[in-house]
């Protein structure tokens, strides 16, 4: 989440703490890339007959992340939007939790990768 710059900046001195907007220090490529994806979760997840032909193939704990990410952000977009936050502040929020699940899927992969090989 640090690499693509979605952190909150926090300006601290002493017992307060403020937390201002996303440091935007990472790359850019990847935060753009990240927040266009987060628009994805204003609708309600589902499996449709193209996904399940893309996870054709992909390992099962892939899968079963890539599902919990998709119940997980579609939930918090629309929780984040009840509690009156402002649209782009959502997204923000999504993209910045979506980039802990492709770091998950990234891990995940690594260790299916390793253990067919070590096989």
């Amino acid at each position: 989440m640090g690499y693509s710059g979605t952190v909150p900046s926090e300006h601290s001195s002493g017992a307060s703490v403020q937390r201002v907007a996303i440091t935007k220090t990472g790359n850019a490529h990847v935060r753009r890339i990240l927040i266009e994806a987060a628009w994805a979760y204003r609708f309600p997840p589902k499996c449709t007959g193209a996904l399940r032909t893309r996870q054709r193939g992909q390992p099962e704990p892939v899968i079963e992340i890539a599902w919990k990410a998709q119940q997980r952000l579609s939930s918090r977009y629309r929780r984040l939007l009840a509690r009156g936050k402002p649209t782009p502040h959502v997204i923000t929020a999504v993209g910045r939790e979506l980039a802990g699940f492709i770091w998950a899927i990234g891990v995940a992969a690594e260790r299916t990768s390793t253990a067919v090989a070590a096989a």
